[in-house]
């Protein structure tokens, strides 16, 4: 195995642990994080439901970054903001939040920070 394939291997136990304990019920449904190299994506899910109630990423047109490209921290705290603006127009007002393994630095926190900036609490 390669060092990215252990890498992702690794993430893949983290995430499964971490599902047993996090569940998004209507009440306060699950923020999910997803990063790439390049992009940054989040949604708000009901669990319960199966349901995506709002969702928001560095790819949504209209977004404004304030950055160059959508792989840097000043953008992830753009799309939090306009998740936690989407998520209040669906109704949510607070979550459970799903880091989906990655540590909660850098460009995760700065989604997170921008969450909570825009009204979500967690």
């Amino acid at each position: 195995m390669d060092k990215r394939s252990i890498r992702v291997t690794r993430r893949a136990r983290r995430v499964k642990g971490m599902r047993k304990r996090i569940r998004g019920t209507p009440d306060r449904p699950r923020m999910c994080v997803f990063r790439s190299l390049s992009h940054i994506y989040v949604q708000v899910i009901d669990d319960l439901a199966g349901k995506t109630l709002a969702a928001a990423s560095t790819r949504d047109a209209g977004l404004d970054l304030g950055a160059k490209h959508g792989g840097n921290a000043k953008a992830a705290h753009a799309v939090g903001k306009a998740l936690a603006e989407r998520a209040q127009k669906a109704g949510v007002t607070a979550v459970v939040f799903d880091r989906a393994g990655y540590r909660y630095h850098g460009r995760v926190k700065s989604l997170a920070e921008g969450a909570r900036e825009g009204g979500l609490k967690f």
